[in-house]
């Protein structure tokens, strides 16, 4: 089966081709020229018709990241925020669908990450771990997050993306905040975001505030600038990120992925998650389960131990195995972010194509 994907963002769009489950070719990278809907829908076609070019044998399908808000299972793309040429409701899969020939597939960015990383990302390499430790647990749940110019999300249960009867599951950018009530969630977790938390904390205007990658290597030590202003920018973003974790837990229960470019600097985002994460209510517990940092080789060790006993039946010699500790655990994914999405859409088609 030969998919080609895109991963379109509001600066770019990144073309691939996948082949039963595998990228083949080069990946091709163009502007998105979003002010201009002819220049953008034109460069997409070109950009398609690339990768159809170099695909070994004829196309199945087109699947793709697209931002919303759109009507995705119609392929209709409304007023977007980062692509300003979409404006009062644009038919992109019946545009490509006329041209190329073939079933057209759009979805959310966030879900399709989501989807990429539960099936060929890090929800297996979890579960193999368990089975090295010889713990018969078995996940099957995924909260994708992605923190990058936005902070988007995606649910999958049992190897099945969660959309809603509008398609709109997951719009975790929208959630609030107990941190700063009067913001909504992704303006505490995103590019933004964190340039605004170090300007107010190194004392500068937000014009002249560095980029997410500076601001890491500030807060190391590799850059001039104000580490302790940097330390905290980050830290305040893990305790915001911290709070969406647990709602989400609390309400979808499974393992947390998050990706995107922000979240390389995990090591200075992790800090203020844990704090978040252990943080109660006043009688009771704030998430219901025991959660465990993925990314900590010893809280790792502790998640895949099993913790099972064997208990008996009443009135019975037989026994049954349980386990009355509820675990589940976060990570910073490993994988490159744009290539789950594109894993996403290939299988995403995939899916809808049986």
């Amino acid at each position: 089966m030969i998919v080609l994907t895109l991963d379109a963002g509001g600066s770019k769009f990144a073309f691939s081709t996948i082949k039963d489950g595998k990228f083949i070719g080069e990946t091709n990278k163009i502007p998105s020229n979003s002010h201009d809907l002819d220049l953008c829908l034109k460069g997409m076609i070109d950009g398609f018709k690339q990768q159809q070019e170099l695909a070994d044998g004829p196309i199945d399908a087109i699947s793709f990241a697209f931002p919303g808000p759109a009507d995705y299972r119609q392929g209709i793309i409304g007023d977007t925020e980062n692509l300003k040429g979409f404006r009062g409701g644009v038919p992109l899969k019946a545009m490509l669908e006329e041209i190329f020939k073939v079933p057209v597939f759009i979805n959310n960015d966030g879900d399709l990450y989501a989807y990429g990383e539960s099936l060929a990302g890090s929800l297996p390499l979890i579960n193999a771990e368990l089975q090295k430790a010889g713990n018969p647990k078995k996940y099957r749940n995924v909260v994708g997050l992605t923190i990058g110019s936005g902070f988007g999300g995606g649910f999958v249960h049992d190897k099945m993306l969660i959309g809603g009867d509008n398609v709109t599951a997951c719009e975790i950018w929208k959630m609030s905040n107990r941190l700063d009530t009067s913001r909504s969630c992704e303006e505490l977790i995103a590019i933004r975001s964190l340039r605004r938390f170090y300007a107010e904390y190194a004392n500068i205007p937000f014009d002249e505030t560095p980029m997410p990658r500076e601001i890491y290597y500030i807060g190391k030590g590799v850059e001039k600038g104000d580490m302790m202003a940097a330390k905290k920018a980050y830290f305040h973003m893990g305790e915001c990120l911290g709070d969406a974790i647990a709602n989400m837990l609390t309400i979808f229960d499974g393992i947390v992925v998050i990706g995107g470019g922000v979240s390389k600097a995990k090591d200075l985002i992790i800090p203020g998650v844990e704090k978040e994460l252990k943080h109660n209510y006043a009688t009771i517990s704030r998430i219901t389960q025991n959660v465990y940092c993925l990314n900590d080789k010893n809280q790792l060790s502790e998640f895949v131990r099993s913790e099972s006993k064997t208990i008996k039946v009443p009135f019975s010699d037989k026994t049954v195995e349980y386990s009355s500790t509820p675990k589940c655990g976060y990570l910073f994914s490993s994988f490159d972010t744009s290539m789950m999405i594109n894993i996403g859409a290939y299988h995403y088609a995939k899916e809808m194509l049986k």
